[in-house]
């Protein structure tokens, strides 16, 4: 593939694409009152080719997301040029917390103890070899009525507990708290739900303010209650490439 991306059909593609998500975030932060900077874009790029992530790039895009580590530190590596910013944004084994500590700055998905464990462990050793910033690590909240689903997360009883061994940990920053709305129901209770969680959050961990919530579907009810990180894959990459 030739390096001279801009100007072929699916740059054009992508940049309209682009253009159409961030008018409906700014259309949403006004529509909210919000004021000031509005929220982080982060592209989710899972099962897409290096090559839109490239072309992103060239449209002004600096946030990515991956949710698994085995394509994410390809890709990273690949695109190293592209100054981008790497959030995890998935479900992370432990085993993984050593790769994840080479190129991601910030972790959407802590959910448990031994997790923040390993990538503090992790992280501390990246830093003794290449002085890399601490990373940020959101706790993800389960928003379902029972924990354990397959969309993950801890109770909410347990983010006081996850959030004091991260602002512990050397190596690691508290950033805030994710979600993902549950499927099937209307994504405005859960997101208020979240925005109490993080209000809670805040009043123990003042600078742990940055909520990450807001997919395609639903970005719009997430920057109502307080966003200020949005996951978005599909409005703006299109449908999955074939796999396998």
């Amino acid at each position: 593939m030739s390096d001279h991306l801009n100007g072929d059909a699916r740059t054009a593609e992508l940049a309209g694409r682009l253009t159409a998500v961030q008018g409906r975030i700014s259309s949403a932060a006004a529509a909210a009152g919000r004021v000031g900077p509005l929220p982080t874009l982060i592209v989710v790029t899972k099962f897409h080719p290096a090559g839109d992530i490239r072309r992103l790039a060239s449209l002004g895009v600096t946030d990515v997301g991956e949710n698994r580590d085995q394509e994410a530190a390809a890709k990273a590596e690949l695109l190293a040029d592209c100054g981008l910013t790497w959030h995890f944004v998935g479900q992370l084994q432990t085993k993984k917390a050593k790769s994840v500590a080479r190129y991601a700055s910030a972790v959407h998905s802590v959910d448990r103890l031994q997790l923040v464990e390993a990538l503090a462990k992790a992280v501390q050793k990246e830093q003794e070899r290449t002085g890399r910033a601490p990373l940020d690590c959101f706790i993800q909240v389960s928003l379902e009525d029972d924990a354990g689903t397959h969309r993950g997360g801890a109770m909410p009883a347990e983010v006081p507990l996850l959030a004091d061994a991260i602002a512990a940990a050397e190596g690691l920053r508290l950033a805030g708290v994710m979600a993902v709305a549950p499927l099937g129901a209307p994504p405005e209770p859960a997101f208020e739900k979240l925005a109490g969680v993080s209000a809670q959050l805040v009043a123990q961990h003042p600078a742990a303010t940055a909520i990450s919530a807001g997919m395609s579907q639903d970005l719009e009810a997430a920057i109502a209650f307080g966003a200020t990180h949005l996951r978005i894959g599909s409005d703006i990459l299109g449908s999955r490439p074939a796999v396998g």
